[in-house]
């Protein structure tokens, strides 16, 4: 009894919504101290995953007010300018990591597409479609889904555009 119930405690929110829309996906783990973010790159290594291929979200503000996620590679760094342009906002700033759990539900490192408190207008870095599945955060540390890059986008109502710093 005890087993399966230590079972069900692994399942996260990520992962009962991509079920309940159908889509199919993976879950993958990796070593991780408790409530220690692990940087990108040391998680696409440990899951053996290509680190363009693994995606990190980030959450941010427009000029407006309005709050815009971005799903970007691992190993990138999110073009403020390009970002901004791509959600037609004047310009966006990163969100404080302080703002991050009141506002998605998410602690940073455990921060996902999927799942947030409220649906924020999200961005993929159009490389996302050159890979038949990409990683992204299951909504906790030390956990991943992989997922069809498409099928994500579409779930979280998205979009592809270049939104990170060339070279």
């Amino acid at each position: 009894m005890a087993k399966k119930a230590k079972q069900q405690d692994e399942k996260t929110n990520v992962m009962r919504i991509l079920e309940q829309k159908g889509i199919p996906y993976t879950a993958k783990t990796y070593p991780h101290e408790e409530g220690v973010a692990v940087d990108g790159v040391t998680v696409a290594e440990s899951l053996g995953q290509d680190p363009d291929s693994v995606f990190k979200t980030l959450v941010t503000r427009g000029a407006s007010g309005t709050y815009y996620v971005f799903d970007i590679p691992v190993a990138e760094e999110l073009d403020l300018k390009k970002a901004a342009k791509a959600v037609q906002e004047k310009n966006i700033a990163m969100l404080h990591v302080v703002e991050l759990l009141p506002l998605t539900g998410y602690v940073r490192g455990g921060c996902s597409p999927v799942g947030m408190k409220k649906p924020f207008f999200t961005t993929f870095q159009e490389t996302a479609i050159l890979f038949e599945e990409i990683a992204v955060s299951a909504g906790k540390i030390g956990v991943q889904v992989i997922v069809e890059p498409n099928a994500l986008c579409e779930l979280v109502e998205g979009q592809f555009a270049d939104v990170v710093k060339d070279g």
